[in-house]
């Protein structure tokens, strides 16, 4: 949707209805991430928490996903031991706070490598095109993964899977990737957008409040333990029931037509 014009890359946000769509664009340079694009990537997540919207999708402009970081522009910042992302603004790699709240589904084709991985492992949903290559790649350049693939590959596809390719740093394929939980849709090459605009509408379409509070509950499972998110249950249901959501969720089913949400 967009076309390069810095040398930089950028990160663009543009609304669609409810959704709010986050376009990465650099092609040129196969969307290597550049400190700029970084810093823009946590101004959009800032601008999708800001409760406009209901779902947001990630996805790249040219025939590839990311190759990941440009090093040569990462070296001065990486030895400083700041953070990618400044504080000010939501973690894309969703490990320290301000953590996102607002489902995001992505849109992964050509390369996906090393962060391109960890953006997508650290959002909700994930459509691949059947022609997506993945590679965690750092030990072959002397580093590790530092965005969080290291625990989530682990708590997808288990320790054994997810050593097979962040100790060698191979190559995978798609079909793999969702074989490993990495990815929940493969589709044809050119329709993985689409796709991925489609499942965020029909996110968007349910009710605010009760999805919100179904990806805490979920993360609270994986961040503490089940008890934890157990004991929140009927807080939190109670808090829902009373909410205009509930009750155009019951009129909408007894009247038998589509609910419309408004987030109260």
């Amino acid at each position: 949707m967009g076309s390069e014009g810095d040398e930089n890359g950028t990160v663009r946000v543009e609304a669609k209805g409810d959704l709010l769509l986050i376009e990465i664009d650099r092609p040129k340079k196969l969307n290597g991430f550049t400190p700029k694009m970084f810093e823009e990537l946590g101004s959009a997540y800032n601008v999708l928490e800001s409760n406009r919207f209901r779902c947001g999708v990630l996805y790249a402009n040219g025939g590839s996903f990311t190759a990941g970081l440009d090093l040569p522009k990462f070296s001065s910042l990486m030895k400083s031991g700041k953070e990618l992302v400044p504080q000010e603004y939501v973690d894309p790699f969703g490990l320290r706070p301000p953590i996102r709240t607002t489902p995001l589904v992505v849109a992964v084709k050509g390369y996906c490598y090393t962060l391109g991985i960890e953006l997508m492992l650290a959002a909700d949903i994930v459509i691949a095109a059947n022609d997506t290559r993945f590679s965690q790649l750092e030990v072959r350049r002397g580093v590790m993964a530092t965005g969080g693939a290291t625990i989530r590959m682990v708590e997808r596809a288990g320790w054994g899977n997810a050593m097979n390719f962040l100790l060698t740093g191979d190559e995978f394929s798609a079909e793999t990737a969702l074989r490993m939980n990495f990815v929940q849709e493969v589709v044809d090459r050119g329709t993985e957008l689409a796709r991925a605009i489609e499942v965020a509408e029909k996110i968007a379409s349910q009710a605010p409040l009760a999805v919100r509070e179904t990806m805490r509950s979920a993360q609270t499972a994986l961040e503490k333990n089940r008890g934890a998110a157990a004991r929140e249950f009927v807080s939190v249901q109670n808090l829902l029931l009373n909410s205009v959501d509930a009750a155009e969720g019951l009129a909408s089913f007894v009247e038998r037509r589509q609910a419309k949400f408004l987030g109260k």
